[in-house]
């Protein structure tokens, strides 16, 4: 039986809530219905959304943690905690003021000291905080509610940096929780946003739970992503953790759940026939796929056998392996910035277009002196659609007669693995299958175009010209200075294969028709979210 076959009868036979088939959680329906019960993307295994820089804990943050500023749905940066900000004519000096009544859980005001402080830690783990601490004189408060960044060169993106969704995110916290190492994990979970985190019924691996923060200062603008007033209307959310794509399907359906923030193509049909259930596209910018070579060590430290990964690669394969046979829910990337975004370009990419040149992929392979020797690819197989890539990939390679490693891993260990620089054969590797929201690829800001020899999430890809053109990206002052730099720098990335684009696709919420306010979102947003019995 293939993993469509089994999809569709687990979730069937989950559905009829029968004593056999596929079990259930065991989720009271009295629980259920004085909670809004979302089953996320994955467990929340760790809560530090600055030391973490995983989806999942940066979700959650979004309910704990308020920023200075947010991206609305037109990827613009808007006020958030800041009421106000100036910047000098020379455009060194930047004063923030913070909106007045803004209140930790604790009670405590939010100052500017707190702001400051938060800036500083998450500075010390996000690469645009770094380059702007690379060019400051000083941040400090002036009194409680302003502060001040003097830099010694203008940097036309601080908006920018303060509220990009990409993690880890701008959150503020108490001074004193600031405080903390950016290196170690934070013990206490205290911010300023719309919902408290209920620690005592936090369960690793099966719950977290948010309760409505009674003091929390809404803007008064209508929200829009990150940014706007984050009005909750419930009292209550719950996180359940399934893991099972099926058994998720099965507890919507049977109302133990109310809402799937990641649904499955093959689950689509089933749920859609379910008349208590609503179905709908989460975000229209969509997710973009990444198959990342390692740049340290052959094959792929030369760059004519990456070329010849993307010469017979197949968007296609890898797309439809997720979304099936739906050629709405996909788009080809000929380059590194997704389709319908302000920067989308082709320049360069015409080597990812067109009949895929598996012979010639063969020749330039052989050139790049690669002679046999085993491939170490990791896929994950807890997230479907990285271990049906994972097959992709491994027929790709044997298609190219490369001989294959395939470390069949979980995501967990797959993160943690992928930061090694060892050798292949001594826990190391030289490729990995990964997605991303399509938002977080919109600009040269994301980390994996980065080409500084600093970053493992792209195998650690070097190449100056690449990063003159980031840094002349990061200086530009109009939208059209900006997409005359992205179209060189697209053509340099892809010639120089930074990494392999796998395509851009789309994905579906599924939740119970007793609940309203969803919005399409690159992950899922509560505010204005209602839930009636």
């Amino acid at each position: 039986m293939d993993r469509r076959t089994f999809l569709k009868s687990a979730v069937g036979v989950s559905a009829l809530a029968t004593a056999g088939g596929l079990a259930t959680p065991a989720i009271s329906q009295r629980a259920a219905a004085r909670a809004l019960r979302l089953v996320p993307h994955a467990d929340l295994a760790n809560f530090d959304p600055v030391w973490s820089n995983v989806y999942i804990t940066r979700n959650a943050g979004l309910l704990v943690w308020d920023m200075l500023y947010g991206i609305d749905n037109t990827l613009t940066p808007r006020r958030q905690m800041v009421e106000t900000e100036e910047v000098s004519a020379d455009g060194l000096t930047w004063m923030f003021r913070l909106r007045p009544r803004l209140k930790f859980h604790d009670g405590a005001p939010v100052l500017a000291e707190d702001a400051v402080a938060s800036i500083n830690r998450w500075a010390a783990r996000d690469q645009m905080g770094q380059m702007i601490k690379d060019i400051e004189n000083e941040l400090v408060a002036i009194d409680d509610r302003t502060f001040r960044w003097a830099l010694r060169k203008p940097y036309p993106k601080m908006l920018l940096a303060l509220a990009k969704s990409a993690a880890p995110c701008c959150f503020v916290m108490p001074a004193r929780i600031a405080a903390t190492d950016p290196f170690r994990q934070i013990g206490e979970y205290v911010g300023s946003g719309p919902m408290r985190f209920v620690r005592s019924e936090w369960v690793s691996g099966a719950k977290a739970v948010f309760e409505k923060f009674a003091d929390y200062a809404p803007r008064q603008e209508p929200p829009s992503w990150f940014a706007g007033g984050k009005n909750i209307v419930v009292n209550r959310i719950e996180w359940i953790t399934i893991p099972d794509p099926a058994t998720a399907a099965a507890a919507l359906q049977n109302g133990e759940v109310d809402w799937l923030e990641l649904v499955l193509p093959d689950l689509l049909p089933i749920l859609r026939k379910n008349r208590n259930l609503m179905t709908a596209i989460n975000d229209p910018v969509g997710s973009v796929g990444a198959l990342v070579m390692n740049h340290l060590y052959p094959p792929f430290n030369d760059v004519r056998a990456r070329r010849a990964i993307l010469m017979a690669l197949s968007q296609e394969d890898y797309m439809r392996a997720h979304v099936g046979d739906d050629d709405s829910l996909w788009k080809p990337m000929p380059g590194y910035f997704p389709p319908g975004t302000p920067l989308y370009t082709e320049e360069g990419g015409d080597i990812l277009k067109g009949p895929r040149k598996v012979e010639a992929a063969k020749r330039l392979l052989a050139e790049s002196g690669y002679a046999g020797e085993p491939v170490t690819v990791m896929a994950a197989q807890d997230l479907a659609h990285f271990k049906a890539w994972g097959d992709v990939t491994v027929d790709l390679l044997k298609r190219l007669d490369m001989k294959v490693d395939f470390a069949a891993v979980d995501w967990g260990t797959l993160i943690a693995r992928r930061i090694q620089k060892s050798p292949p054969r001594q826990g190391g590797w030289q490729m990995f299958i990964t997605g991303y929201f399509g938002v977080e690829f919109a600009d040269p800001s994301n980390r994996l175009l980065r080409a500084n020899g600093n970053e493992p999430p792209n195998g650690w890809a070097n190449n100056p010209q690449i990063e003159a053109e980031i840094a002349a990206w990061y200086d530009a002052t109009s939208l059209v200075e900006e997409k005359t730099i992205v179209r060189r720098l697209n053509r340099l990335a892809v010639d120089y294969v930074v990494y392999a684009p796998l395509g851009a696709y789309l994905r579906h919420y599924a939740w119970r028709k007793n609940v309203s306010g969803i919005v399409q979102a690159p992950l899922p947003l509560f505010w204005g979210v209602t839930k009636t019995a």
